[in-house]
């Protein structure tokens, strides 16, 4: 084969795939609103179930249930045999997919089920299948051409039914009011929950923050910022932002400093403020356009506002600390 004809061949099966799934829209029906129903006001958990390909469909979508907050796990039909049905309670769904829906070995599974009124929302290709016989919600799904040359390797088939779980799950979580706020609380970690990340959640606040009267002297900075090691220190009159001064402002006027100096006279006026719920990643690029290390953060009502009270302080070492870039 002429390796140049590799791309076509690709492009030929990527378009199958794409045309395949413009079907999905057939599944939008009375069905699949029963079935997010259920899903919403379920007690339990979402247990999904497969066989071969199905089961590693069945797998991912319940992986995505459980990142925006289902309580939801896999459980494999053959291991079901030998104890796991124990994990399937009465306030539990099964979300069994099948796409031919006859697969012998999630028979006893939907005994089971049936046997204590365990819901099931079958998913199937065939209306007359054992699955979708068995199942308290029927969700058929469109006869699909696979992209191989042969038609027959499970390409569109398993792509469909991925994408089938997809939209029950966001439908879900739209209905949940799911946002980004909670989305973290599932993510903590990896490039998802640094993505995530705002002012708010890296910021040092309460006693930790290096904070001075603006009446205090030279004198009383220095020791402020030793003690609390942010490299700077706010200057607050009556609770608002009067000023900022760093430890590069203490060191130029070491030479020239009297004890009754005020700080004001060596402070930063305006120093740059965020507000708390801005992304972590856009402090950082504003600490490296304007060459600083650290910013002051405030609550989001009195961002706009001439006097606002200090809520935290960013400094660039958590920034690179959490991985954001």
């Amino acid at each position: 084969m002429n390796k140049n004809n590799y791309i076509a061949v690709a492009k030929k099966s990527a378009s199958i795939q794409i045309n395949e799934l413009k079907k999905i829209k057939k599944i939008f029906n009375k069905s699949f609103i029963k079935a997010v129903d259920l899903i919403l006001n379920s007690k339990g958990k979402v247990i999904l179930a497969g066989i071969g390909k199905s089961g590693l469909i069945a797998r991912k979508i319940s992986a995505t249930f459980s990142s925006v907050g289902i309580p939801s796990f896999f459980c494999d039909p053959a291991q079901a045999l030998h104890g796991d049905m124990g994990q399937i309670e009465k306030g539990d769904i099964l979300l069994i997919i099948s796409y031919s829906g006859n697969t012998s070995e999630l028979n006893n599974m939907l005994r089971y089920a049936n046997r204590y009124r365990i819901k099931i929302i079958g998913v199937a290709s065939r209306p007359d299948s054992i699955l979708l016989k068995a199942s308290d919600i029927k969700l058929l799904l469109p006869k699909v051409k696979e992209s191989d040359v042969t038609g027959m390797v499970p390409t569109s088939s398993t792509s469909i039914t991925l994408l089938l779980g997809d939209t029950l799950a966001t439908t879900v979580i739209h209905q949940k009011k799911f946002s980004k706020e909670k989305f973290k609380i599932f993510h903590p970690g990896g490039n998802i929950g640094n993505s995530l990340l705002l002012a708010k959640d890296i910021m040092v606040s309460g006693k930790k923050m290096p904070i001075i009267n603006h009446k205090k002297k030279f004198k009383d900075a220095l020791k402020i910022m030793n003690q609390k090691k942010l490299g700077i220190v706010v200057i607050q009159k009556n609770r608002f932002i009067k000023g900022l001064v760093t430890d590069g402002d203490l060191r130029r006027e070491l030479k020239n400093y009297s004890n009754n100096d005020y700080l004001s006279k060596f402070m930063t006026k305006k120093p740059y403020v965020v507000n708390e719920n801005m992304p972590a990643s856009k402090a950082l690029a504003i600490m490296n356009e304007k060459k600083i290390t650290s910013l002051l953060v405030v609550s989001d009502k009195d961002f706009s506002k001439a006097n606002r009270v200090l809520k935290g302080i960013i400094h660039i070492h958590f920034l690179l600390q959490t991985g954001i870039k």
